[in-house]
């Protein structure tokens, strides 16, 4: 049936006179009270009966409509790969580039020969000079190493894009599980180094060799790891930014011949640079020139061979999966290597294989429905902001400015990127990936100096996301989310607002939470709020983080609130101005629809976008890494803010989703 995902968009996009869609009630648990259990009463039967499959870590409505829009894909690339006289060269690229990833034959008779020049390269490192050139030289292949150099706008004055360098070069998710002694970490480098270790003898070393080279590589991320900051500092713009110059960047880290890395990387002439956390490279200063220079071959090599794992012989994509997946997340089973393969292509040559989705899944109806849907958001933030009493009138004349600055791009780019300059060959798997990597890191690093380019994306137009980026103050909507069950043309309005109305809410509301209110209109980072607002906003931001910190994850692992505080504030903020919106788009007009009101559906289509499964070690990984609260969180943690929702569902003060001091910023 999934196979008719191609036929079923344009009526989906095109049926205005079909009969109109409401909840899916077949996802629902009615038997469940909704002011004890929201998430069960919206989600429960969909839980039931779509068991994680045994491919996946987590298994979600994103995951669903992520797997319907590959499968377009999939029709795409396999019509582009069959070898027809005529292709375009639009055609030889995605579809040489996707049948190079099938043809596992050519992959494992190729065995080690297209990784082995590299892997002899690392090994004859002699010298501190010969580590400088390897460190650029994997990064110019998209091998992250011991730190990352990069571009970015200038947070301080976002219309040119400066040099950056930031911390990096670990291979586990976090620092956490380098440096905490709770046995669940303590395991899992055990088991890290025994991967490790397997992946070494895969590339020719012996047992004993391989079981030194691996203790080696834990030692010196264990260096990089008590050096780094964690996620909660990482997440505030101001701690982040400093300006330095060449020189001084050659203080921080004395070891480093600098002029010869940048020269290495292909960097253009500058003259400062944002060094993210300076901290990190003074500590690593003090620590790695210690480290013998088997410790940095070894190092290299794994992160090469890891990097390379999905492009070599089988074996070494098994025992990648083995660990990162099996161990790691808890899953049983690679996906099809058709699904890896559409992926690869899509993350490669991501606008190439976009424009033709778009062509097929994204019509102009869809885009002009949504550009109202985010107009009608946008004047129910405007009204939000204006009718808050903690917040003063400068305060609030600063923040319509910049709502009203935003930028909203919605379905694809403006202007498409040209990859045409990117050899791909049918028989050549390795090789075309490494170019692609070398393509974007070289795109990345040549915009250094010159203006920032605020119409480009950093999203594939097939994905299903949606991002707001301070620098651009732009949201941003893929093409590939704005399909059922978040987005459909011919559904009921309600339901429309709760699920896409809710996600677009949110990317409003990144503008204005903890980080993104630190930036201006103009995507600069620079302090607009009185110093009262900003101590109100502070106490409310608190009141958030605390009470997601009081969710239990799993077991005895508890959600970090100050990680997740700016996707849950944004929740929060989202969800009630989407229900603004639809208020005032409702205006009189208040008939059921399938036994429920316009607001019990509004929110039931905000909560069914948030069913999932999810596997117990993916849930454990995520409470450390991520800065999204799981599903349930995102429902029950939200509505449990609102007493419009309560009204709602008539739930009584002491009920389950009722809370007595409810938290709100927006």
């Amino acid at each position: 049936m999934k196979l008719l995902f191609l036929l079923a968009v344009p009526a989906i996009l095109g049926a205005a006179d079909a009969p109109m869609s409401s909840v899916d009630k077949a996802a629902m648990n009615p038997s469940a009270d909704p002011c004890v259990d929201f998430y069960q009463y919206a989600c429960g039967n969909w839980i039931a009966t779509n068991p994680l499959p045994a491919d996946r870590a987590r298994w979600g409505r994103f995951a669903e409509l992520q797997e319907r829009n590959e499968r377009v894909l999939l029709d795409i690339l396999q019509s582009a790969a069959a070898a027809k006289a005529g292709r375009t060269p639009f055609e030889q690229q995605i579809g040489d580039a996707y049948a190079s990833c099938m043809d596992t034959a050519a992959i494992e008779k190729r065995g080690l020969e297209p990784i082995k020049p590299e892997i002899e390269r690392i090994e004859s490192m002699a010298s501190q000079s010969d580590v400088v050139a390897e460190i650029a030289r994997l990064h110019s292949q998209g091998v992250r190493v011991v730190f990352n150099f990069s571009s970015e706008p200038d947070a301080r004055d976002s219309t040119r894009t400066i040099a950056s360098l930031s911390q990096g070069g670990l291979s586990l998710p976090d620092r956490d599980y380098y440096l905490k002694t709770d046995a669940r970490f303590v395991e899992i480098r055990k088991r890290y180094v025994q991967h490790v270790a397997r992946m070494f003898v895969l590339a020719g070393e012996s047992a004993g060799t391989a079981a030194q080279d691996a203790e080696a590589v834990l030692e010196f991320e264990t260096i990089l790891a008590g050096a780094s900051a964690d996620r909660v500092t990482l997440r505030d713009p101001e701690k982040n930014y400093h300006i330095v110059t060449k020189a001084q960047i050659a203080a921080l880290l004395p070891a480093m011949d600098w002029d010869l890395y940048f020269q290495g990387v292909g960097a253009p002439a500058f003259e400062s640079l944002n060094v993210s956390q300076p901290d990190f490279l003074q500590q690593i200063g003090a620590s790695l020139p210690a480290q013998a220079l088997d410790g940095f071959k070894a190092y290299f090599e794994y992160h090469l061979l890891h990097a390379r794992a999905e492009r070599l012989p089988e074996a070494f994509e098994k025992e990648d999966f083995d660990f990162w997946q099996r161990t790691l997340a808890g899953v049983p089973e690679p996906r099809p290597r058709q699904f890896r393969c559409a992926q690869f292509v899509d993350r490669g040559l991501a606008d190439l294989l976009g424009q033709k989705y778009v062509e097929l899944a994204f019509g102009a109806d869809a885009k002009a429905r949504i550009a109202e849907l985010v107009a009608n958001l946008e004047k129910a933030l405007a009204e939000d902001i204006r009718g808050l009493g903690w917040m003063g009138a400068d305060t609030k004349k600063a923040a319509i400015a910049k709502l009203n600055a935003i930028v909203n791009n919605v379905g694809y780019p403006k202007k498409w990127r040209d990859f045409s300059s990117v050899v791909i060959a049918r028989d050549d798997f390795f090789g075309n990936a490494v170019r692609m990597a070398e393509f974007l890191q070289q795109r990345r690093i040549a915009k250094i100096g010159k203006p920032t380019d605020k119409t480009e994306w950093g999203m594939s137009a097939p994905t299903v996301n949606a991002f707001y980026s301070p620098e651009n103050n732009s949201i941003n909507f893929p093409a590939g989310i704005l399909q059922p069950p978040f987005f459909d043309p011919r559904r009921d309005p309600a339901v429309n607002y709760g699920a896409a109305g809710s996600v677009i809410g949110h990317e409003m509301t990144h503008g204005f939470d903890d980080e993104g209110r630190k930036y201006d209109g103009d995507g600069n980072l620079r302090n607009w709020w009185t110093a009262a607002d900003g101590a109100e906003f502070e106490k409310r931001a608190a009141c958030i983080a605390s009470e997601y910190s009081g969710f239990t994850s799993i077991d005895d692992v508890k959600l970090n609130g100050r990680l997740t505080l700016g996707e849950n504030t944004a929740d929060n903020g989202g969800l009630r101005i989407a229900y603004m919106a639809l208020e005032s788009a409702l205006g009189e007009k208040r008939d059921k629809l399938d036994g429920f009101t316009p607001e019990q559906r509004f929110f039931v289509g905000f909560a069914q976008v948030w069913c999932e499964n999810i596997r117990p070690e993916e849930l454990r990984r995520r409470a450390v890494t991520d800065e999204h609260s799981p599903g349930r969180f995102r429902v029950d943690g939200t509505v449990v803010n609102m007493p419009e929702f309560q009204k709602a569902f008539s739930c009584k003060p002491a009920q389950p989703m009722v809370h007595a001091d409810s938290c709100r910023v927006w």
